[in-house]
């Protein structure tokens, strides 16, 4: 079997999982049995689309550093933009992101600023990296980034990225978060979190390298070209 042949196989066997509800429980052992190279194949699968809130204002920021010196733990964000059907990456998919401060204010709401708001290039290897701030919260939603992707000068794809709770629960715990105290919304109680394919929309969080402080977070966005 070639190579093409057994991407195309894993592919497959994932997108059942995902259509039985299973991916977020067995993905990290079907990565871990498949190996890096096949856990990559088996990423590849169509991001739910969602939608893009009341929030979202046109602009042509392109920058890494979105924070505007916003308060907050830093957060590198790495999202890896990948052709569905292909498995490959498409290099200079525009990525767009935004999402409220840790207070839970967004952006240009009320006044003219554009803080956590931001476009990035992907590399040859579909990555699109921001430097941004942990996100806080407002009432009725589980917290989240939004984004889009766009390709050609088309949005190819809208969708939210989600936190593991009991490390939100304890960045909450830290100034400048904890002020504004906990969520009042669990993932549980969101709909959009469901919509957005649960585990398969949260973000991969590690510390980040060198002493530094706060995360880093990664995802692969799967779209139709």
């Amino acid at each position: 079997m070639n190579k093409r042949a057994r991407l195309l196989r894993r592919r497959e066997a994932m997108l059942t999982l995902a259509g039985l509800g299973l991916t977020g429980a067995l993905g990290a052992r079907v990565s871990g049995a498949l190996g890096t190279q096949d856990a990559e194949a088996a990423s590849c699968v169509l991001s739910p689309e969602v939608t893009e809130g009341p929030y979202w204002i046109a602009n042509k920021l392109t920058r890494r550093d979105v924070t505007e010196g916003r308060p907050g733990l830093p957060l590198e964000l790495v999202l890896a933009v990948q052709d569905a059907k292909t498995c490959e990456p498409i290099a200079g998919a525009d990525v767009e992101i935004w999402h409220c401060d840790a207070g839970g204010t967004y952006s240009g709401v009320s006044d003219s600023k554009r803080f956590l708001r931001g476009h990035q290039k992907a590399d040859a290897h579909g990555r699109a990296r921001f430097l941004t701030i942990y996100p806080g919260w407002y009432r009725g939603r589980t917290p989240h980034i939004h984004l889009k992707v766009h390709v050609g000068g088309s949005v190819v794809h809208t969708g939210q990225a989600f936190f593991d709770e009991k490390t939100t629960a304890a960045v909450y715990r830290r100034s400048p978060y904890k002020s504004h105290g906990q969520p009042d919304t669990s993932h549980a109680a969101d709909m959009i979190y469901a919509q957005a394919g649960r585990s398969r929309a949260t973000l991969r969080l590690t510390k980040r390298s060198n002493g530094r402080k706060g995360y880093r977070g990664s995802i692969t966005l799967g779209v139709a070209t």
